[in-house]
């Protein structure tokens, strides 16, 4: 069964957050990643606004999890850390 990473994103450093989005690109696409929706318009219906929206599709929750927890995407994510304010989750496809 596939999986969605979701995530939520204010950017705070643009040149940072850029470096982080190339290479992890590249992680999410070693792990089967698709990437479903990468910014672009929206409606903040509820919660916290955070005007980026991410959703990448995986073959697998193990897919998903092996990915964020790989090397390659650890090294990207070390660009994001202090570029932006991030909520990320797994869910798996039904």
């Amino acid at each position: 069964m596939s999986a969605l990473w979701i995530a939520h994103v204010k950017v705070t450093d643009e040149a940072a957050y850029k470096e982080y989005a190339t290479r992890a690109t590249g992680a999410i696409a070693d792990h089967g990643g698709v990437f479903l929706a990468r910014g672009g318009a929206y409606e903040q219906l509820e919660g916290k606004d955070r005007p980026r929206n991410v959703v990448a599709r995986f073959p697998s929750l193990q897919a998903a999890h092996d990915c964020y927890h790989s090397a390659a995407y650890q090294e990207a994510l070390s660009f994001a850390r202090n570029a932006a304010e991030r909520d990320l989750v797994i869910v798996e496809e039904v």
